[in-house]
C-alpha cells in the first residue's frame, strides 16, 4: 500500500501555474478526491503523481521515498481513465493481462492473477468476452481489475465515471467504494461531479484555478465550506449577506433581508460587521401556515416551483434575495402563495474572516 505526500507540487504551462504549490498528506489505505470546475488542474495533477507528466517545483513522496525522478511503470501504480482504453482485439482476460505479459511474467501465473482480479471485479466467467460485448459498467470494471492486476499500492482514478448513464454511475460508485474498502488500498479519484465525491472520499480536496482551496472530510466541506465559492460549488445556493447584531457563547444574531437570524456558532466579528452566511435547500423547512414559533421563521412568496419526482424546489423571494428550499415531498405548493419557512440555528453557517464572495 501506499503513503503520499505532496510537497509544493507545482506545474507552469506558458509561464502560468496549472497547479500552484499543493502541499498535501494522503493516507495509506483511504480515498481521496480531487473535485473542482475543468481546467482546474484536478487531472494534472493526477498526472504528475502517475509520471505522466513532470512537475515545474515540488516533489512527490510514496512511503517516504521521493518518485520524482521515477518513470510512470516503477511507481507500481494502477490508472483507470474515463475512456476505458481497451484494445478491442482482445478478450477481457487478454486486456487484464496485458501488463503481466510485458513483464514477462509466467503465463500460468498471468492466468492465476487474471482470474483472482477478475473475481475481485465480479466478472469470472466474462474472460473470452471482447469489449464490444460488455456494457460501459462491465468495460469499466474490466480497466479497474487490469489495474489491479499487478498488485498496485497506488490506484488512480480519472473521471472514471463520466461515460456512464445517471443508473450505471451509481451502481459504479457503489462498487468501487466497496472494492476500495474490501482492499484497503490507496486511491486517487478526480471528479467534477459533487455528489460523486462526497459519496466516496474520505477526504475531499477542493481546486480552484491550480489551488487546493479547502481539504477536509465531506462533512464538514458540506457543513463548513471555507468560503462562498467552494459553499456554491458544492451546492449551498442560498448565500446572504448580513450584519452582526450581538454575540455570545455559541449564538449570534445577524440581521438581514429574511430578517433577525439566530446562528448556533461563535465567531469573532464584532457588531456591526458585514457578514455572508449560507442555509443549505435541505436543512430548510416550509410550511402554508405562516403561522410558526419555531426560530428563524420568515414569511415569503413563492416565485418558482420545480417538482422532480419525489420531491420539489421552492424559489422565495425576500427582498432582493432569492432563497432556496428543498422540500422532500410530493405536496406541491403553488406559486405566489405566501409561506413559512423556518431553520435551525446550527445549521446556519458563517464564513470565516478574510473569505471573499467570488
Amino acid at each position: 500500500m501506499a503513503d503520499v505526500k505532496l510537497i509544493s507540487l507545482s506545474k507552469k504551462f506558458g509561464g502560468k501555474y496549472a497547479v500552484d504549490h499543493i502541499n498535501m498528506n494522503i493516507p495509506d489505505g483511504k480515498i481521496i478526491v480531487f473535485l473542482g470546475p475543468s481546467g482546474c488542474g484536478k487531472t494534472t495533477t493526477l498526472k504528475m503523481i502517475a509520471g505522466l507528466t513532470i512537475p515545474t517545483e515540488g516533489d512527490i513522496v510514496f512511503n517516504g521515498r521521493s518518485v520524482i525522478n521515477i518513470p510512470t511503470e516503477k511507481r507500481n501504480i494502477g490508472m483507470v481513465f474515463q475512456r476505458y482504453l481497451l484494445f478491442p482485439h482482445m478478450n477481457v482476460a487478454q486486456n487484464v493481462g496485458f501488463g503481466l505479459k510485458i513483464r514477462n511474467t509466467d503465463p500460468i501465473k498471468i492466468k492465476e492473477k487474471v482470474e483472482e482480479a477478475l473475481k475481485i471485479v465480479h466478472l469470472s466467467g466474462f474472460e473470452r468476452k471482447f469489449p464490444a460485448q460488455l456494457s460501459g459498467g462491465e468495460q469499466q470494471r474490466v480497466a479497474i481489475a487490469r489495474a489491479l492486476v499487478i498488485n498496485t499500492s497506488l490506484l488512480l482514478m480519472d473521471e472514471p465515471l463520466a461515460n456512464l448513464d445517471t443508473k450505471l454511475r451509481t451502481e459504479m460508485r457503489s462498487f468501487i467504494l466497496s472494492l476500495q474498502r474490501r482492499l484497503k488500498i490507496t486511491t486517487i479519484f478526480v471528479t467534477h461531479d459533487q455528489s460523486e465525491a462526497i459519496t466516496l472520499a474520505d477526504k475531499i480536496a477542493v481546486m480552484f484555478n491550480g489551488k487546493v482551496i479547502q481539504f477536509d472530510e465531506p462533512k464538514t466541506l458540506f457543513n463548513h465550506p471555507i468560503s462562498p465559492k467552494v459553499a456554491d460549488f458544492l451546492g449551498a445556493t442560498n448565500i446572504l449577506k448580513g450584519i452582526v447584531k450581538s454575540c455570545q457563547k455559541n449564538k449570534c444574531l445577524i440581521e438581514s433581508e429574511l430578517g433577525e437570524t439566530e446562528v448556533g456558532q461563535s465567531i469573532d466579528f464584532e457588531n456591526g460587521k458585514e457578514v455572508f452566511f449560507t442555509i443549505r435547500p435541505e436543512h430548510i423547512n416550509i410550511n402554508s401556515d405562516k403561522e410558526s414559533k419555531a426560530k428563524n421563521t420568515y414569511v415569503g412568496k413563492i416565485k418558482e416551483v420545480v417538482y422532480e419526482g419525489g420531491s420539489v424546489r421552492y424559489y422565495l423571494n425576500f427582498g432582493k434575495s432569492i432563497v432556496q428550499v428543498y422540500d422532500r415531498s410530493n405536496k406541491v405548493l403553488s406559486k405566489e402563495k405566501y409561506v413559512s419557512i423556518y431553520f435551525d440555528p446550527e445549521k446556519v453557517w458563517i464564513f470565516p474572516k478574510n473569505k471573499k464572495i467570488m
